[in-house]
């Protein structure tokens, strides 16, 4: 069955988020063709787009690579990603509505749902893409009130290399992860709504400080 474009590259997006392909692994066109029942050319221009917002790499006469994960590399979209989701979520703590709020507690009821699941069964593996999506939806949706268009779009690429970079270097996504981490997005959304925008900067980086590691 022909699967359409954009469907192609949702679907590349999410494997390459979710390390369903190894880091530097080769990626080649021409095995994708029956995968997805388009053509190489398709493929290619899928991947060209992935490889514009880091996912992927691509060099002449080599191809296309998932892109490299190290921790010199986690460590540095980390404290990119910190940054941009502290200055767009204060911003839309200022600009956001009821709606925004109304959007956001919707998006966290959904996302501590199923991270209640995982942590119950202590298993990762049958829901990774239900919950990678629940927890970008969040937090996209946190800053999505900042009013800037452009620092939403920055936010969004760094996210994904953010979430290639840290589902592959994790190694301990057991039940105490996934406790903390349901602690932390309340503290979030709680700082959140309640406008409290030092509580909220705190709380983003009590988030992420765990990726920040040694090397």
């Amino acid at each position: 069955m022909r699967v359409e474009t954009p469907d192609i590259y949702a679907d590349l997006q999410q494997k390459l988020m979710n390390a369903a392909f190894r880091p530097g692994e080769k990626i080649k066109p021409k095995e994708l063709e029956d995968v997805y029942g388009c053509s190489a050319n398709t493929i290619r221009e899928t991947l060209l787009r992935l490889a514009n917002i880091g996912l992927v790499s691509f060099e002449a006469q080599k191809g296309f690579r998932v892109a490299e994960v190290t921790q010199a590399v986690c460590n540095d979209i980390t404290r990119f990603r910190i940054l941009l989701e502290q200055e767009a979520a204060t911003a839309s703590m200022r600009l956001g509505g009821l709606k925004w709020e109304s959007d956001l507690a919707a998006s966290h009821h959904k996302l501590v749902h199923i991270e209640h699941q995982i942590e119950r069964e202590g298993e990762l593996h049958a829901y990774i893409e239900l919950w990678s999506a629940a927890e970008r939806d969040f937090h996209q949706t946190l800053i999505s009130a900042c009013g800037s268009p452009i620092l939403r779009e920055t936010y969004g690429r760094v996210y994904l290399q953010f979430r290639q970079q840290m589902v592959n270097l994790e190694r301990n996504f057991g039940s105490n992860y996934f406790r903390t981490i349901i602690t932390e997005h309340q503290a979030i959304l709680d700082a959140a709504l309640s406008r409290d925008e030092a509580a909220c900067r705190l709380a983003i980086h009590d988030h992420l400080k765990r990726n920040i590691r040694e090397v």
